[in-house]
């Protein structure tokens, strides 16, 4: 063979080494690719493989803890793991929140919020967290109704008609709340600033002797949480005008929405949805929504629901998102218009 040929062959074989060591590295790189996706495939579909955790910020017993515990109970039995509530009540919802942003969000800590957590940060000058930025949205679970209700001495027999009597009558009528910047007083102000009404808010420590006096006949109106104004609504001793849900409310099919009612625009309800720790996996995030629709939609839960005074609202986490936001922008314009103060 003449110098030049074993030149090309020397060439050649180096051109087909460099080749296979190209070929074998990029293969190994590619099995090492496909070999952590499936691990991670793996590790996805495995979840949850332990307790998942419901940050609750109030105590046992009331409306968002009994909602987090009928909604979870299902999952619970859905996911065949465990499904603990943890009360972290304090601060008008302020300590739970807290825990739940500083949660790993890996997919095990999840957050009931409620409308406390869409007022606070127009009440509380500084808050350690922000609901938009240290959550992601996972769904709405449920509405809890208001109800505007009147004393039967009051001669007015619509929302319409109560409106035409506030502005006749200006600063005449008073209404009662559960305490300053709660759901219930919010209800009335926002009323006052869509109507143009001035009607006098008088707070108290809780709904109890709010609805007391209402029926006593020292203030002469309320926007009353719904179940606890029901059986008064019954039995005659105050007077339903109109509910701020968007739609009539199941506890109250014979009553108008206050917007139909006379107050276009008009919506307030007390609410509790699912949000979770920013940063946590968009997958999980999509399971558990579809999973709560599943079970918010479940006739069981839902009869359950209802009998604990919480009309079912299951939706997508972008709904819930746009909510949010909306709740936010409405009380802070609220509150600004009635330079309401926190206690």
């Amino acid at each position: 063979m003449s110098q030049s040929g074993r030149k090309d062959g020397k060439v050649k074989r180096g051109v087909v080494a460099f080749y296979q060591s190209f070929v074998a590295t990029y293969f190994l790189k590619a099995c090492a690719l496909i070999g952590m996706f499936v691990v991670t495939g793996l590790a996805q579909a495995a979840w949850p493989d332990k307790p998942v955790t419901f940050i609750v910020p109030f105590p046992p017993g009331g409306p968002v803890d009994t909602t987090a515990r009928l909604t979870t109970v299902p999952l619970s039995q859905l996911w065949s793991v465990a499904t603990p509530i943890d009360n972290k009540a304090g601060a008008g919802g302020i300590v739970g929140a807290q825990a739940a942003a500083k949660a790993a969000p890996d997919g095990y800590t999840f957050f009931f919020a409620a409308i406390h957590h869409a007022v606070l940060p127009s009440l509380k000058k500084s808050l350690s967290y922000d609901i938009q930025k240290d959550f992601v949205p996972v769904g709405m679970a449920a509405r809890f109704p208001i109800v505007l209700v009147v004393h039967p001495s009051l001669p007015v027999k619509s929302v319409a008609e109560l409106i035409a009597y506030a502005k006749a009558n200006p600063g005449k009528l008073s209404y009662s709340s559960s305490g300053t910047g709660g759901g219930t007083h919010l209800a009335g102000e926002l009323f006052n600033s869509l109507a143009g009404t001035k009607m006098q808010h008088i707070p108290y420590k809780g709904s109890a002797p709010a609805m007391q006096d209402l029926v006593g006949g020292q203030v002469q109106l309320m926007f009353a949480d719904g179940p606890s104004a029901l059986p008064f609504i019954k039995s005659g001793k105050i007077r339903a005008l109109g509910v701020g849900n968007p739609e009539t409310s199941k506890f109250f099919p014979e009553v108008p929405t206050i917007s139909v009612a006379g107050l276009p625009g008009y919506e307030a309800y007390s609410w509790t949805g699912v949000v979770a720790p920013a940063g946590t996996p968009a997958d999980i995030v999509k399971r558990v929504n579809a999973d709560m629709v599943r079970v918010l939609s479940d006739p069981k839960t839902v009869a359950a629901l209802m009998a604990a005074g919480a009309e079912p609202a299951p939706g997508s986490p972008e709904q819930f998102k746009t909510f949010l936001a909306n709740e936010l922008k409405k009380w802070s314009d609220t509150i600004k218009s009635a330079n309401i103060v926190a206690d």
